[in-house]
Formats: structure tokens, sequence, C-alpha cells
């Protein structure tokens, strides 16, 4: 069952993106947005998470400046929404989502979040700042740079208190191998189970497959990872 419901966040209205799986679920899963919204895409990246007995929700994290659903050939129109996140309202989103995943029943062992581009950075936020279940970053930025005024994820790398999963593709321009590799070597000091995978084939948005670098083999591999990682991980229910 599909729906989208509505939740406050410091008594701002934010939509939900709601998906749940047929029978009692076995965890709950947060799908972080790409910087092009809640597209089709990602609702269906939570309808495979439902297909696979998880409770997959999506924060609509542009809820502060319109809400938008922006196509991938529109990057001018991404940056003024970009510009306007920041990571304590990245934060309290996701608070929000957490909240309204334990009124549904789900501890916070028993959620992971999962993100893409833009969404794989605030995913490594997250696990730095909450203790989830689990966390699977796409190809998210910010490596030695930082964005959205949090720090470097190299620099927030020793504070995981979630285990984490990276995967990035070798021909991703944005996010250069060096970062990728800096970042694993970052992430090998933290007190939880890390790790990171790169794709010889793969460019940025690899896994998106409405995207023209779409990569079917590497994204293939990399939602096998990710289902073996909340398997892994996720405390059972």
């Amino acid at each position: 069952m599909e729906r989208t419901v509505s939740v406050d966040v410091a008594e701002t209205p934010m939509e939900i993106y709601e998906v749940e799986p047929e029978g009692s679920a076995r965890g709950a899963v947060i799908v972080i947005q790409e910087a092009f919204g809640i597209t089709d895409h990602i609702k269906d990246v939570c309808k495979r998470f439902a297909g696979e007995g998880y409770r997959a929700v999506a924060p609509h994290l542009f809820h502060r400046s319109g809400d938008p659903v922006i196509g991938y050939d529109e990057m001018d129109k991404v940056v003024p929404h970009i510009m306007e996140l920041n990571a304590d309202n990245l934060l309290s989103d996701l608070d929000a989502t957490l909240s309204y995943l334990a009124d549904a029943g789900f501890e916070a062992t028993q959620v992971a979040v999962v993100g893409f581009c833009m969404g794989g950075s605030v995913v490594f936020l997250a696990a730095a700042k909450r203790s989830l279940g689990a966390a699977v970053t796409f190809y998210g930025g910010g490596v030695s740079q930082g964005r959205f005024g949090m720090p470097p994820l190299v620099e927030l790398a020793a504070d995981l208190k979630t285990p984490w999963l990276g995967l990035f593709g070798d021909r991703d321009q944005s996010i250069p191998v060096d970062d990728v590799e800096a970042l694993r070597k970052a992430v090998a000091v933290a007190s939880v189970a890390t790790e990171v995978i790169r794709y010889p084939e793969a460019d940025h948005g690899f896994h998106c497959d409405a995207r023209s670098s779409y990569h079917q083999e590497s994204a293939e591999d990399g939602w096998k990872r990710t289902l073996d990682w909340l398997a892994t991980h996720l405390s059972a229910r």
C-alpha cells in the first residue's frame, strides 16, 4: 500500500511518501531523495524496499522551498532548493521521520537510512549523529569540502554511530577516486562496521534507471549489497 502522509517539523508540514509491505514489516527504511525531489525513481526505490519486506518512507526534504520535482536535465532549477538546505533542518526532518516510524512501532535499531546523490550525503550526516540500524550512501558528495553547512564527510567519519556502507563510481567526476579512498581510510577508525565499494565503470547516478548515467551491472550489485547490509545490521522485529 502506498500513500502520502504529513508530519510537522517545527510547526512546518512535511510530506512523507510511504509504501507498506504485504504482511508484517521486517524493519523500516528511510529513503533520502536525490537533488531532484521525490521523483518516480525515489518512489520506485521505496516500492522495491517494500517488496523486500520493509516499510519504506521518503521524507520531502524540499518542503521549505516549495517541494518541487525537478527534471534530471534541469540542474539550474536544483540550485535554489539545495541552497535552502542546512544540517540542522535536515536532522529535524530526519527526527520527524524517525518519530513517525516510532509511532508505527519501529525502534531506531530497526530503521535503516539509504540515500542517493544529495541524499547520500544526508545519510552520512544521519549515521554520524544518530544511532540507527544501518546506513547506505549511494554516491554522496561533500567528502572533502562538506555541504549544507555540515563538515566534510572525512571529518564526520570518526563519529559514525550507525553501520555505514558507501557505494561510489570511479567515473564520477564530482566525487574523485582520491576522495573515496580518503573516506575509506577515515571511516576505518569508526566504532561501527563500515565498508566502501567502488565501481570502475560507474558514473554519478549509476543506480537511477531514469538517468543516462545508469549502469545496470553496478546498480544491481549495489542493490544486492544494500539488502545484505540491511539484513546483517538491522535488529529483528
